[in-house]
């Protein structure tokens, strides 16, 4: 009844169906002049032309019957001006009856009451109790990840969807969206935008500086994070009055730039939580290739502990057998002062040498190739239109013009020489056939790629990518950062970290006893206890009450968490 009633509701609060409902009335009140008009006619030509006599009811019904083409035939003309206006209301019944009158109610009537259907599913303002929630003005490809880890935090969030039927379609699937425009200050109000934690405005950059102006008017005081495809865009979202503006494709490309390694000395830091910090290094031209992680003495010598290896894409559980190979990235915790040691420690054989090879010179691409520049690595690239690479022509050794998918290309552009290959464009698809044919063509390069979507993951590790950055979960985990309060934590590959609290189930079990990381995938990175953590904690470690769990997973690993111990 509530959904009939708001139907109902929308529907006639509606200028434009209100003007539909006038336009019907109008044209059933036409049909029924005609339909009288006729009946007249009927019995003015039977008496005076046939000579026969019917009651008024008759006139009414015989009109219809012809009209409508029923032609019981029990009721007849004899003369030809008789029959002549029999043609003719049979005539007009055919247009006005089983044409235009379909149509005017299809036109009128069903399509808005349709339409009203679809609006009164999807809500068009939150609750009236709504208090720290997000609002995502846009469900784009960092949304969905978006709002996978809100549900994971027990954050609430709203979408705002300004197409009613897809907003519907969405609502059904389970996400809190709400019907309204992105630049009106009555749809903030209705999301109770001045009790919420934060707004995301991720549309263009000219919308959202416009979105960014309309939330400051409803709300002074709420955060604002806005995108900014354009680095010239950022000044004026910031004077707008966003709070963080977030230059996703220039974070992407350093992200990207900071994954390679060729010969280089750093451990990379890759995220911060409490008094920890994650680091990635290359065992590539350092003494630990061919040892085990027990051998390497890192854990003796620097205090960190390896809690992982990146090996071809995926991230492996560092056991103490390990065999490191030249390919292989591990992930170090430890104080900021051990990783600092731990880059003392890596004693490269050779200094900085080799070249990467960037295929794609959009802002991704132009992003990385500035970065690698700064450490000091040959760069070249290869783009379709030499003058998008013109603000970076500097940072450039070599600029190849032409189609990457092209072989000729490719070896021009300096494939069979180069240490790594850089994917940059902004098409999946694009991007794995291009690892595929990098692959075949040189394999033993090293390949990087970006992609869009997180569905393309294992597709484009089986095309030959050895380490893959999602642009949607980096736009993601930096809203989420913000959200909580905390530095980003960017690993790639759809793996993330997560803090839980210690199951019920496993309280007064020690770690191996738990089987964490047999049962889920699961990396136990630390276990927070007050104001102590112990980082990598030992198997025989036994699990407090009222601790909390530093995990290292995919999401769909964190839920099998849940499912197995909740």
């Amino acid at each position: 009844m509530k959904f009939l009633v708001s139907q109902i509701t929308y529907f006639i609060g509606q200028r434009e169906s209100r003007q539909n409902i006038s336009a019907l009335v109008k044209y059933l009140l036409f049909l029924v002049l005609v339909i009288t008009f006729y009946s007249v006619m009927f019995h003015f030509i039977m008496a005076w032309v046939e000579g026969k006599y019917f009651s008024w009811i008759t006139g009414f019904y015989w009109t219809l019957v012809v009209m409508t083409t029923l032609g019981f035939g029990d009721i007849t003309f004899e003369s030809d001006i008789g029959r002549a206006f029999s043609l003719l209301v049979l005539v007009s019944g055919v247009v006005l009856l089983l044409i235009m009158l379909p149509f005017a109610f299809i036109r009128y009537f069903y399509a808005p009451w349709l339409e009203a259907q679809i609006h009164a599913q999807c809500p068009r303002e939150v609750p009236p109790d709504t208090a720290g929630h997000v609002i995502i003005c846009s469900y784009d490809d960092i949304a969905p990840s978006l709002i996978k880890r809100l549900e994971h935090a027990g954050i609430p969030y709203f979408v705002i969807m300004e197409d009613a039927a897809e907003g519907a379609q969405l609502f059904q699937t389970g996400v809190s969206v709400i019907h309204g425009k992105v630049d009106s200050r009555s749809t903030y109000e209705r999301m109770l935008v001045s009790q919420a934690k934060l707004v995301f405005a991720n549309l263009a950059d000219t919308t959202n500086t416009n979105i960014t102006l309309t939330v400051r008017e409803a709300a002074p005081d709420v955060p604002i994070v806005a995108t900014a495809a354009d680095p010239d865009s950022i000044d004026i979202l910031e004077l707008s009055g966003a709070s963080h503006v977030l230059a996703l494709k220039q974070q992407l490309g350093e992200q990207l730039a900071n994954r390679i390694s060729v010969g280089d000395d750093r451990a990379h830091v890759v995220g911060r939580f409490g008094a920890w910090t994650v680091a990635e290094f290359t065992v590539h031209n350092t003494t630990l290739e061919g040892k085990r992680i027990r051998e390497t003495g890192i854990r003796e010598a620097t205090g960190v502990n390896i809690v992982g290896v990146w090996r071809r894409g995926r991230l492996l559980k560092a056991e103490p057998e390990h065999l490191l190979a030249d390919s292989d990235v591990p992930v170090a915790v430890g104080t900021g002062e051990q990783i600092e040691a731990l880059e003392k420690f890596l004693d490269r054989q050779e200094p900085l040498a080799g070249s990467v090879l960037i295929l794609g010179g959009g802002k991704v691409g132009r992003a990385a190739a500035e970065s690698l520049k700064k450490k000091g690595l040959t760069v070249y690239m290869v783009e379709r239109e030499a003058g998008r690479c013109e603000p970076v022509s500097g940072s450039l050794d070599r600029l190849t013009t032409g189609d990457a998918a092209d072989r000729e290309t490719l070896i021009r552009g300096g494939l069979m020489e180069a240490s790594l290959v850089l994917l940059t464009t902004n098409d999946d698809a694009v991007n794995i056939y291009l690892s595929i044919y990098c692959r075949r063509l040189n394999p033993e390069v090293r390949i990087i790629s970006r992609i869009t979507h997180d569905r393309n993951l294992e597709a484009i590790h089986r095309a030959g990518a050895d380490f893959v950055l999602s642009y949607a979960p980096l736009g993601a985990e930096s809203v989420m950062a913000i959200v909580q309060g905390r530095q980003a934590f960017v690993m790639g590959e759809g793996v993330e970290f997560f803090t839980a609290d210690v199951p019920a189930s496993l309280v007064g079990k020690t770690l191996a006893e738990s089987a964490i990381g047999e049962r889920t995938g699961l990396l136990v990175l630390g276990i927070e206890e007050g104001k102590e953590m112990t980082a990598n904690p030992p198997p025989a470690m036994v699990l407090p009450a009222g601790a909390k769990l530093d995990l290292l997973g995919t999401t769909e690993q964190l839920e099998m968490f849940k499912d197995e111990f909740d």
